[in-house]
């Protein structure tokens, strides 16, 4: 893929998620257990798994999914998420509703944002709640990954419209990626060469996402461009100040890199680095309150850990209601990874309890 690149035939995430979906794209398979049906929210597209009306039943709570992939990878219509979004709407016997985002490098950052803004907002409309049989008061939002990220930051904007009368009950965040303003949290640090998703192929998604070069990478990083001499970012320093936002088992003898002079241009280049609509970890605390009930599931063995676990804390000190939901055994995207052959004990392990917490809390 990055030869094809190199050689300007086309770009490597094209080629890459072109394989991923011709070998893994399913077609909308329904059964006597779930109606699966592909639709327009808004001008998304979006993969609709519907379980069968119960006696007696008048509405059914629902969950809006966002895959993760980098925001570059993937689809609502591949095996895996598929399958995870049909065993949610069994499990919980829920209307679930994947959003199938456009990816980069088809578009990068906002539209991914404002995709999944849109669709989300169609969906809480009630003539279409009510066309679904949903329950307004039992919505959750919720993604992994890059979706974890978009589910945050599509969450954060909900609770500020003030015109919305149908906001989510919950958000639940697997292993999301939620800033880019330290590459060099104790996680990043511990796993920086971790298989399925080190260090620097997350650097390359957020290069991708916003559309940056990537002669950037180093000076990322080694965080010039949150040095101390960058203004733009002294205002977030204390927002993602992770000495006192992490408990000691995760710092462990970690310190932090801080850099005294670096490199101001970058944020000029990338302003979107301090976007809190791409980096949901920097709202402010007045955002943070606003937020509903939360679960954030993490994994040790993950670059991206301390994003999840720092959210936590922050929106627990705002005085939000927080699942975190750690695995000390378990990696990037393990939840994913149910079905033959990467049908892993890892996978079968957080996605119960997640959908555990969903059933006892939506």
């Amino acid at each position: 893929c990055h030869l094809i690149h190199y050689l300007r035939l086309s770009h490597h995430l094209i080629v890459l998620n072109y394989l991923i979906c011709t070998f893994d794209k399913l077609k909308s398979v329904s059964s006597e257990d779930i109606n699966i049906t592909d639709t327009v929210f808004d001008g998304v597209e979006v993969r609709v798994f519907e379980p069968p009306a119960k006696r007696d039943e008048r509405l059914k709570r629902s969950v809006i999914y966002i895959h993760g992939g980098g925001w570059a990878l993937a689809s609502a219509r591949t095996s895996l998420y598929n399958n995870l979004c049909r065993i949610m709407a069994q499990s919980l016997n829920a209307v679930v509703v994947s959003v199938e985002y456009r990816l980069v490098p088809e578009v990068c950052f906002p539209e991914q944002f404002h995709d999944a803004l849109r669709a989300t907002k169609h969906f809480l409309q009630p003539d279409v709640l009510a066309e679904y049989s949903v329950d307004p008061s039992r919505i959750a939002i919720s993604g992994d990954s890059a979706g974890g990220n978009l589910a945050a930051a599509v969450c954060q904007e909900l609770s500020k419209d003030e015109n919305l009368t149908i906001r989510p009950k919950l958000q639940a965040l697997i292993y999301p990626v939620l800033q880019a303003f330290d590459f060099n949290t104790p996680s990043y640090q511990q796993n920086m060469n971790m298989p399925v998703l080190p260090r620097y192929v997350m650097i390359n998604y957020w290069i991708d996402y916003f559309n940056g070069n990537y002669d950037l990478a180093h000076s990322l990083l080694i965080n010039n461009h949150t040095a101390l001499d960058v203004g733009q970012a002294l205002s977030f320093r204390g927002r993602l100040n992770w000495t006192s936002l992490l408990p000691s088992s995760f710092k462990k003898n970690y310190k932090p890199v801080i850099q005294t002079t670096g490199e101001a241009e970058i944020i000029q280049e990338i302003p979107a680095l301090l976007d809190v609509r791409a980096v949901p970890l920097l709202a402010e605390n007045e955002t943070l309150q606003l937020q509903p009930k939360t679960y954030i599931l993490t994994c040790e063995n993950d670059v991206l850990r301390d994003d999840g676990v720092m959210y936590a804390k922050r929106l627990e000190n705002a005085g939000v209601e927080v699942t975190l939901d750690h695995f000390d055994d378990c990696f990037h995207g393990c939840m994913i990874f149910t079905i033959w052959p990467t049908d892993f004990s890892a996978g079968v392990q957080t996605r119960n309890s997640y959908i555990k917490w969903l059933d006892e809390n939506l």
